[in-house]
């Protein structure tokens, strides 16, 4: 992915982007001029007080919500040139998202949730795809059960075979580790980053962990809706 001069462009470009939402008391900046380049292939840690604007920033870079102002481009795509329809494909062809709450069909099994990204993106064989991304994450054994029936990290796994198995270009992870306790939590993560570089994708990681922050080649301090520090971490 290279502009016109051959110079590669980055995988997430925000440019002065605000976010102000409505409320009973009035207008609310959540965002205030956010200027922020990820290159491919970076991992980044966002951290922050609850409120400061993690989890919208996120939103926006995937396209599940509009900027009020300012430009977003990810996977050289300008987000703001995107109708709805649009934005899906966007995010079925270049994004895997995890959330803390799992975000499983209850209704379908492992296998189930896990293909939806790869029919939804019209690949084949989109059940072996499935049961070998469920292999990678150590649920070879789990492929029949339903949400219901598996334990809390068991659901954060089947949550990250599902976000990598149509190997995106980008992961947004969200406090994948919130619900989980801390060994659970600690092979979450470990799991996160191993097919994070299995796939080379580029990844931006929500966390309160700060050794989980350490562990990503950059580090983004939000603090009330704006860039506090930005900081390279230490090899």
């Amino acid at each position: 992915m290279k502009d016109d001069n051959g110079i590669p462009e980055p995988m997430v470009l925000l440019d002065g982007v605000e976010l102000k939402l409505d409320s009973e008391s009035g207008s609310v900046n959540i965002l205030k001029g956010i200027n922020l380049e990820i290159a491919a292939g970076e991992t980044v840690s966002v951290v922050g007080p609850s409120g400061s604007g993690k989890t919208s920033m996120m939103m926006l870079i995937g396209g599940l919500e509009r900027q009020t102002t300012g430009g977003i481009h990810v996977a050289g795509q300008d987000l703001s040139t995107l109708d709805e329809d649009g934005l899906a494909r966007f995010r079925r062809d270049n994004v895997g998202i995890v959330f803390q709450n799992f975000h499983l069909v209850p209704t379908m099994n492992a296998m189930e949730n896990v293909a939806i990204p790869v029919e939804l993106a019209g690949l084949d064989n989109a059940f072996d795809r499935a049961r070998a991304a469920l292999e990678s994450v150590e649920l070879a054994h789990r492929l029949s059960h339903y949400p219901g029936q598996l334990s809390g990290g068991e659901q954060q796994r089947v949550a990250l075979a599902r976000a990598i198995v149509a190997e995106p270009r980008l992961i947004l992870a969200d406090e994948p580790t919130g619900n989980l306790d801390g060994s659970t939590g600690e092979s979450v993560i470990e799991l996160l980053f191993s097919l994070r570089a299995d796939h080379g994708a580029t990844l931006l990681l929500i966390t309160h962990n700060p050794t989980i922050a350490e562990r990503c080649g950059r580090v983004i301090d939000l603090q009330d809706g704006l860039i506090g520090s930005d900081r390279v971490v230490a090899a």
